[in-house]
């Protein structure tokens, strides 16, 4: 894998959060993530009526993980490194069910751009479980 162009995943956060619907917080989150087989994928907030149906932008991040440019076939991708930004382009920590999410499809490597500068998802989310732990368990 290449150098992380940082620049550039924060850019595609950053329009990515201009399609944020979030019409009840005010509060537009982008993502953009590059992933291991080289792609560039991003997500942004969709919220509803109902507040707990809203997702995350890095809910849909991750589904466009699994999404039509994947080909068919392919081997499950990683996500190696990920930006989020709110609505001023700043970058913005995952919440709590997000670090999950993102460490279930980046692990303890994948890389964060945070307000104290990039650091691993070993950091973000120390102590994680996650499939590893099902199948030591099993």
């Amino acid at each position: 894998m290449t150098e992380i162009d940082w620049a550039r995943l924060r850019e595609a956060a950053r329009e990515a959060m201009q399609r944020a619907y979030a019409p009840y917080s005010n509060f537009p989150v982008g993502a953009a993530a590059l992933t291991d087989d080289g792609r560039v994928i991003t997500g942004c907030n969709v919220e509803n009526a109902s507040y707990g149906l809203g997702l995350c932008a890095e809910c849909s991040l991750v589904s466009a993980l699994y999404g039509p440019d994947l080909p068919a076939g392919s081997r499950r991708p990683r996500l190696v490194a990920l930006s989020v930004v709110d609505g001023n382009g700043d970058p913005l920590m995952p919440c709590g069910r997000c670090r999950q999410l993102l460490w279930e499809h980046g692990g303890p490597h994948l890389l964060l751009a945070t307000a104290r500068g990039i650091v691993p998802m070993s950091q973000v989310l120390p102590d994680a479980f996650g499939p590893d732990d099902l199948t030591r368990l099993a």
